[in-house]
C-alpha cells in the first residue's frame, strides 16, 4: 500500500513585482497553513517523507506544516521539478519515488494537484484550493504502478473555519 498526501501551497502574495517562483505567502496563507496543519495530524501516516516545490510559497507552506507536525525542517526534500503546473509531470515525479517509502507528503501547485487528484483519486474535486489537502491510498507496493486509488481524506481551510 502506498499513500500520497498532496498539499497545495497556501495563499501567496501578489503585493510585490516578483518572479512567480519568488512570491511569498500572504498573511491569510500563513494563517491557513497553521489552521490546516494543526488539523491534519491525526490523518497522517505514522512514517513519511516530505517533498516540496522550491517555489517560495510552497517552501514556506511546507516549513509551517513540518513545524506544526513536530518534524525537523531539515527533513523536507526540496525538488525543483515540483515547481510544475502539469499533472503529467507531477505523475512522473511521484512514480519515480523509491519503493523504500510507503507514504509521501507533497507540497506543490495547481493545476497539477487538482488534475492529479481527479485522475488518481475516486472523488471528483473541482478545485483544490490553496492549503487544500488530499490524501490518496494506492493498492500497490510499487510507485511506478500507481493507478486509480482511494481518496482517503480531503481537508480544505474553509471546512475548518466557523
Amino acid at each position: 500500500m502506498k499513500n500520497l498526501t498532496l498539499i497545495r501551497h497556501a495563499k501567496s502574495s501578489w503585493n510585490a513585482p516578483l518572479h512567480d517562483k519568488d512570491r511569498p505567502l500572504a498573511n491569510r496563507g500563513v494563517k491557513d497553513a497553521h489552521l490546516v496543519s494543526a488539523n491534519i495530524l491525526k490523518h497522517l501516516p505514522k512514517t513519511f517523507i516530505i517533498w516540496s516545490s522550491t517555489a517560495k510559497r510552497a517552501a514556506e507552506t511546507a516549513i509551517i506544516f513540518t513545524q506544526n507536525m513536530l518534524c525537523p525542517v531539515e527533513s523536507i526534500i526540496f525538488k525543483d521539478e515540483l515547481y510544475t503546473f502539469d499533472e503529467k509531470h507531477l505523475e512522473k515525479i511521484v512514480m519515480s519515488c523509491s519503493n523504500d517509502y510507503e507514504s509521501v507528503i507533497l507540497f506543490g501547485h495547481n493545476e497539477a494537484i487538482t488534475n492529479f487528484v481527479n485522475k488518481f483519486g475516486d472523488v471528483s474535486i473541482d478545485n483544490v484550493p490553496t492549503t487544500g489537502v488530499v490524501s490518496i491510498n494506492f493498492d500497490t507496493d510499487d510507485w511506478e504502478t500507481i493507478s486509480k486509488g482511494k481518496t482517503e481524506k480531503v481537508i480544505f481551510p474553509r471546512d475548518l473555519k466557523l
